[in-house]
Order: structure tokens, then C-alpha cells, then sequence
């Protein structure tokens, strides 16, 4: 699985390319500016970022131009547009952009154009690699305290996770993470969802549907709305 951050001003792209990369098993984060994608890059490094070109306020190449110049285009990058002329796609290569999605998008063609995204990234390692590279140089034994296990619905603990996860089909198991995971937000932020919708990088609505399906009750945040 591998962290993914969308960037577009359309919320149903932001939706489509959430739920199709969400059931492939990826972390979506998604931002509907530049501003805001600049926000969710200063907290974390994802592992690849799709952007799109025409954004109010500040466009995609302005804002690939910003990273490159900052150093902050550590992470592969796919440009996105229904209207890019051929000269602004080889712009966007040539400031550091990896490849082009043409919109309306292909679901196959998204699937290749990310897989093989992920396969630049410098996060995104694969387990064969990971093996390879651990038997060339281990890492030092370093002595620290043991993490406490996650909070989980119920089951015996095994290296801090729940013995019941493995009996269970993936979407399953990723369910009972995201509510844990919603149910702890809500809990640190006091239940605002203006706050974890900034956090999470989750649109509102897209949010509460979230919850909703997950079945946490957002009864008492309802003025919030």
C-alpha cells in the first residue's frame, strides 16, 4: 500500500480517484488547491502525488515549478488534464513531472500509470527489496521501550496487532482500522470535523459519508455541518 496524494479542484475527481484507489488498497489524501496540497505536503511525504493541471488561484505546473525549486519534489508526480496541449505536457516533464493522465481518465490506464509510478518512488519499497537491502546492511539493535499495542475492537495481541485481522478478508480488516483510526481522531480533536477533515485531507462530505459507512455516530457534531 503506498500514500497517495490528489490534487484537483473537481470533487468528483477527487471522489472517483479515492474510491478507486482506496479499494486498490492505497492511502488517498486529497486537496482541492494548491494551498491546500501544499498544507498536506508539509505534514507528511507521500509516496506519489496526482496533480492537476488547471486550478484556480495557483495551477499545477506553478505549483510542480514551487517543489522543484524548493526541493521539495521528492515524490514521482502524474499530471492531470482534460484540455493540456502536447507543449504544456512536456513542460510538466521537463520541470520533473514523471508522466501525463489525459481526462477524462481510463480506469486501466490510471491503474499501469500508478503502479508504475510507485515503482520510482523512493518510499515505496517492495518486500523482496526490502529483504535484499536488510541482509547487505542490518540495521544496528537499537534499545527502546516497546510501543503500546493500537487500540482494537477485541482479540488477542500478536507484535501489537490484533490476532482477529488475520482471519478476516482485507476490506474488512482495513474497516476495523479506519474506524479505530476515525474513533482516536475524533477523540483528539474533540470531535470537530473541520479539524479532521484538515488532518486527514478528506473533503466534509466525503468525510461524513465516511463515518457514516464505518458507522460512528456524528450526531452531536451535526451543527458543525
Amino acid at each position: 500500500m503506498a500514500s497517495i496524494l490528489v490534487v484537483d479542484d473537481e470533487m468528483g475527481i477527487r471522489e472517483l480517484l479515492n474510491e478507486i484507489l482506496t479499494d486498490e488498497g492505497h492511502t488517498i489524501y486529497a486537496a482541492e488547491s494548491a494551498a491546500h496540497a501544499r498544507k498536506i505536503r508539509e505534514q507528511m511525504r507521500p509516496d506519489l502525488v496526482l496533480l492537476d493541471i488547471w486550478m484556480p488561484e495557483t495551477d499545477g505546473i506553478t505549483l510542480l515549478k514551487e517543489w522543484s525549486k524548493t526541493g521539495q519534489l521528492t515524490m514521482p508526480v502524474v499530471m492531470m488534464s482534460g484540455h493540456a496541449t502536447i507543449d504544456t505536457a512536456v513542460e510538466a516533464t521537463r520541470i520533473g513531472a514523471l508522466n501525463f493522465l489525459e481526462k477524462p481518465i481510463a480506469l486501466q490506464k490510471l491503474l499501469k500509470t500508478v503502479n508504475k509510478a510507485l515503482e520510482t518512488s523512493p518510499k515505496y519499497v517492495e518486500p523482496e527489496q526490502g529483504r535484499v537491502a536488510q541482509s547487505i546492511a542490518p540495521a544496528p539493535k537499537v534499545n527502546s521501550p516497546e510501543p503500546a499495542p493500537p487500540i482494537q475492537p477485541d482479540g488477542e495481541y500478536i507484535s501489537g496487532i490484533a490476532k482477529n485481522y488475520y482471519d478476516l478478508p482485507l476490506r474488512e480488516a482495513r474497516d476495523l482500522f479506519e474506524k479505530a483510526y476515525f474513533e482516536h481522531q475524533m477523540q483528539m480533536m474533540g470531535g470537530s470535523m473541520t479539524k479532521i477533515s484538515e488532518y486527514t485531507g478528506l473533503e466534509r462530505t466525503h468525510l461524513y459519508r465516511k463515518l457514516k459507512a464505518l458507522g460512528i455516530d456524528t450526531s452531536k457534531n451535526k451543527g458543525e455541518a
